[in-house]
């Protein structure tokens, strides 16, 4: 009998594995078809894959507040431009480089939290921080030879999801998961259509086709275990599985583009990945505390 913990691991492990497929997918499009193009066509059959399989769960929700509403709505705007950002330094970068840098995203949230949200924030999470963008200094490595407008757009790729995901923290519950998810993707659909609609469509060949399908099979498929993977298992044991991205995005660089990171960004890599699996680790233990003073509080 399989446990939770290790069915959410697994979840957690396939969505990683179908959004780096993605990127990889994409990424041998770059230079054959427009970026806005290409996740126009990607935006439409996502969204209706999306809205089809919210659909039948019974997901679909679009009555909300104005409070959830603006959430959403904020959402999907960060969702939208970190795929500029990120798609735009994906096809420019080695894959396991840009990868690196958005798994980052731990600390940035934690940080967005803090001075946003009015979350605690104390040394230990500060130095945590700290100690995560060194690593990411370590991969960009500003002032050097590697260092472009693209490391810049890795990075501002980043704020987005960050932004993205401090708007999701503050959508209420009685907005369902999928409407939500079904909202950003139309969202990315429409920013990318508005685009593209004042540029010239270049012709697509049955390659092309096929590859963009399959991208957009895996993001579909990422979304669906992403969401799958909230309904089971322990999250402060399932979460760090989701750097399972990075080994992907390493393996892949190298086998479908003949890529390898150089040792400092693979120092970097570590002391990134390192720093994210701790701060989940301290906020599952606070999070607990938190539960358990509550639980007692309660109880007298």
């Amino acid at each position: 009998m399989i446990s939770d913990n290790m069915r959410g691991a697994g979840l957690m492990m396939a969505a990683m594995a179908a959004f780096t497929l993605n990127d990889t997918a994409l990424k041998a499009l770059a230079g054959e078809v427009p970026l806005f193009q290409l996740l126009f066509i990607r935006g439409v059959l996502a969204t209706g894959a999306l809205a089809l399989m919210a659909y039948g769960m019974k997901a679909l929700k679009f009555t909300m507040s104005r409070r959830d509403l603006l959430w959403v709505s904020l959402r999907a705007v960060g969702e939208a431009s970190a795929a500029y950002f990120y798609l735009t330094a994906l096809f420019n970068m080695p894959i396991a480089n840009a990868t690196a840098i958005l798994q980052a995203l731990p600390l940035t949230v934690t940080l967005g939290a803090a001075l946003f949200m009015g979350m605690p924030f104390g040394w230990r999470r500060g130095l945590t921080i700290v100690v995560g963008f060194l690593g990411v200094l370590l991969i960009v490595r500003p002032g050097t030879e590697g260092f472009n407008i693209y490391s810049v757009y890795a990075l501002l790729s980043v704020l987005c999801v960050t932004l993205r995901d401090l708007a999701t923290r503050m959508i209420s519950s009685a907005v369902p998961s999928m409407t939500v998810t079904v909202t950003s993707a139309g969202g990315v659909m429409a920013f990318f259509g508005v685009l593209q609609a004042s540029a010239e469509w270049s012709p697509m060949e049955f390659r092309d086709f096929a590859i963009l399908l399959t991208a957009t099979t895996c993001i579909v498929a990422g979304y669906a275990f992403s969401v799958m993977v909230m309904r089971v298992g322990d999250i402060s044991f399932v979460a760090p599985f989701r750097y399972t991205g990075l080994i992907w995005a390493l393996i892949l660089g190298w086998l479908v583009f003949g890529d390898w990171p150089q040792p400092l960004t693979l120092l970097g890599s570590a002391i990134i990945v390192g720093s994210g699996i701790y701060m989940l680790y301290r906020e599952a233990t606070l999070g607990r505390k938190l539960y358990k003073r509550n639980l007692a509080r309660g109880g007298r």
